[in-house]
């Protein structure tokens, strides 16, 4: 499936989460990854998530069951990772 997350984090923790979805997904923005993931290795990421997060933390998490059926239109620079290194 493919996924979009983004994240409120608190100062002491946000490097850490965004670490972590390194691991799992591409970093598109600050704060905002996406990319495909299997429910297995989403359910093992949200897991480690919880883990880091405190109670002032949140994270949203975008499900796109068809990601055919999804534009993704960028206005301004294309800062994703992809287009800054390759």
């Amino acid at each position: 499936m493919f996924v979009i997350i983004t994240y409120d984090i608190g100062e002491k923790r946000v490097g850490k989460v965004c670490k972590k979805l390194r691991e799992y997904l591409d970093w598109t923005q600050n704060s905002v990854f996406e990319g495909e993931i299997t429910k297995g290795k989403l359910t093992k990421c949200l897991a480690e998530l919880r883990d880091i997060m405190d109670d002032e933390d949140s994270i949203y998490l975008y499900k796109v069951e068809n990601p055919k059926a999804i534009v993704k239109e960028v206005i301004g620079e294309d800062r994703s990772f992809d287009r800054l290194f390759f």
